[in-house]
């Protein structure tokens, strides 16, 4: 018996669930990870700017801890309220990171598990104190191994911690537009600065409007998205004006969870190398079919340069 393709497997759950109530709504969910960012917080003068704004806007999000950040200055204390903060804040769905964000394709699988398990120590402490759970783990650099081996290794292990892997459709390389950002702030150049965020807005809705591009090709509907940034300066001064264009585009922000019932993420994920992309290139057939949609991107290369020209 021939062996049914990914999206023919989920174009079927679509019908079974009512295909209509998928097509007529528009969504994104907003995941935060490298939670939380002491260092911004040391320079804000321990204010949780991105934190208030999220909270102001009164809408879900979901935010990936990695708790070593709490060591990384010398305001111990603070820092301990700080992830305190963020984890009983009402809107927020709490998840793991690892502990230092380690890469799981370089230290490998004893290591990567013990990073795991301390990821959440304090954590879990929080989340029960407000009557929540930590159920949701998320790769660093979204690097899931090497090859189909530690795949499927790493994924037998959180099955068995009762973890459920986050997935992504939507990211827009947040973290160098950051890079990029705070070098202007530093130098006094409030103008390029500025340029740099609108950049990062623009670039954002580009690359949302192209992945939902692939959804409605492969799925011939809207799919529940999920948006994948990071705990930084940017999005303390621009995710605002991120999510105002969504609402604008007919997105309604729905929680993490909510876009999980989406049966697109009950597929297989066929992808089994380290590069931490879209989920919906893993779940695509063939490489030849990913390498087509990714050669179709838009271009990221002027912020990419500037990042490197840094980094230097």
């Amino acid at each position: 018996m021939k062996i049914l393709s990914n999206r023919l497997i989920v174009l079927g759950a679509i019908l079974q669930i009512n295909f209509m109530t998928f097509s007529q709504q528009k969504t994104i969910s907003i995941t935060i990870d490298d939670v939380p960012n002491t260092a911004n917080y040391e320079k804000d003068h321990f204010r949780p700017i991105l934190l208030n704004i999220l909270d102001s806007l009164k809408i879900p999000f979901t935010i990936f801890i990695n708790e070593d950040k709490i060591y990384k200055t010398a305001w111990l204390d603070k820092n301990k309220e700080l992830l305190e903060t963020w984890v009983k804040n009402e809107h927020a769905i709490i998840a793991n990171h690892t502990y230092s964000h380690s890469r799981y394709s370089e230290v490998g699988f004893e290591s990567f598990i013990k990073d795991i398990e301390k990821g959440d120590s304090l954590t879990k402490v929080y989340a029960s104190k407000y009557n929540k759970v930590v159920k949701y783990f998320r790769f660093p650099f979204n690097d899931m191994g090497n090859d189909s081996l530690q795949h499927i290794q790493i994924r037998e292990y959180l099955k068995s911690k009762n973890y459920t892997i986050a997935p992504f459709t939507v990211e827009s390389s947040d973290w160098m537009f950051d890079t990029v950002y705070q070098y202007y702030l530093s130098a006094g150049d409030t103008v390029k600065a500025k340029t740099i965020g609108q950049q990062y807005v623009d670039k954002t809705i580009e690359l949302l409007n192209f992945y939902e591009k692939i959804a409605i090709e492969i799925y011939q509907r809207p799919i529940k998205h999920i948006y994948l940034c990071h705990d930084n300066a940017i999005n303390a001064d621009y995710l605002a004006e991120i999510i105002s264009r969504l609402k604008q585009a007919d997105y309604s922000i729905v929680s993490f969870e909510e876009s999980l019932k989406d049966p697109i993420y009950k597929q297989k994920d066929t992808y089994y190398k380290k590069w931490g992309i879209s989920w919906l290139y893993r779940y695509m057939d063939t490489q030849e079919e990913r390498v087509k949609w990714m050669k179709l991107e838009p271009d990221i290369s002027k912020i990419e340069t500037l990042y490197n020209q840094i980094n230097k």
